[in-house]
């Protein structure tokens, strides 16, 4: 069956993030995608020295009443960067527009490196919490798992009985499955706890030194539409963490504000094709 995702998050005009990469990697997938943004940006907050922000809280009961009236529905949604006073429409919009057995992938983008990104205020990862309850997939790194738990960010020195403890905090939010990005047990290895609530299973790739924006956007897109292909969340886990790095080894220096995901995309596809 070809599916429809609808993915909810900006439209950062220049900087390969958000919208802009979760548009041609999950068409990469063989899926349908379907753009709703929560607001425009000239170019994303990472290292320009200044940028437009046009919020589109107004527009999204309107949407939603628009495709109501013409019976429009989508088989699974994916959320990303989000405002506050959007997480009631974007939950209506996943409660009315749903076709049966839709399924919901939610990246609580909100922190990174043990800090809060700017513009969010200290209560926001209980509003985020809000949308993560229900989520079919929840894909936070350790900061934002953190905050969703009311917790201190803990990056580094921890075991695996600490990421089982806080794997399972998230569960208790109400997530059914927990993609734990960021990752470490070793210096030069990182990657991804993934649980169902029963069992927490590990994929890691060597550490590569380069810190680039807008890889959380590509691993979510990429999870996004490997799940909805039919991959388990430990194999679509997997496959994102390769196209990621596969987007940074093919990233020249210079090319300062991304990762350049689209030299990535012919393996993604390649790797899809045996996937019925």
């Amino acid at each position: 069956m070809y599916k429809r995702l609808l993915t909810i998050q900006d439209v950062s005009c220049v900087g390969q993030c958000s919208a802009t990469v979760a548009l041609p990697v999950i068409s990469a997938c063989g899926v349908e995608c379907a753009v709703l943004p929560s607001a425009v940006l000239s170019n994303h907050t990472g290292g320009f020295k200044s940028w437009t922000f046009c919020d589109l809280t107004g527009e999204l009961a309107k949407i939603e009443a628009e495709w109501t009236k013409q019976g429009i529905g989508f088989d699974a949604f994916y959320t990303g960067y989000v405002c506050p006073a959007q997480i009631d429409p974007i939950l209506s919009i996943m409660e009315q527009c749903a076709n049966p057995g839709a399924v919901r992938v939610v990246d609580p983008v909100m922190a990174d490196n043990g800090k809060l990104y700017p513009g969010f205020a200290d209560d926001f990862p209980q509003q985020m919490a809000r949308l993560c309850k229900g989520a079919d997939y929840l894909l936070p790194n350790l900061t934002e798992a953190a905050f969703l738990l009311g917790r201190t960010p803990v990056l580094e020195g921890y075991d695996k009985a600490f990421i089982a403890d806080m794997v399972k905090g998230l569960h208790a939010l109400g997530a059914k499955n927990v993609i734990l990005t960021g990752v470490s047990f070793e210096p030069d290895l990182l990657g991804t706890a993934v649980s169902d609530g029963t069992t927490v299973q590990y994929d890691f790739n060597p550490r590569l030194l380069r810190v680039s924006h807008g890889t959380g956007d590509v691993f979510a897109s990429v999870f996004a539409g490997a799940v909805l292909r039919g991959l388990s969340a430990l194999d679509a886990a997997a496959l994102a963490a390769d196209v990621v790095c596969a987007a940074i080894q093919a990233t020249d220096d210079s090319h300062w504000y991304g990762v350049a995901f689209e030299r990535a995309l012919p393996m993604l596809v390649e790797r899809l094709k045996v996937v019925a």
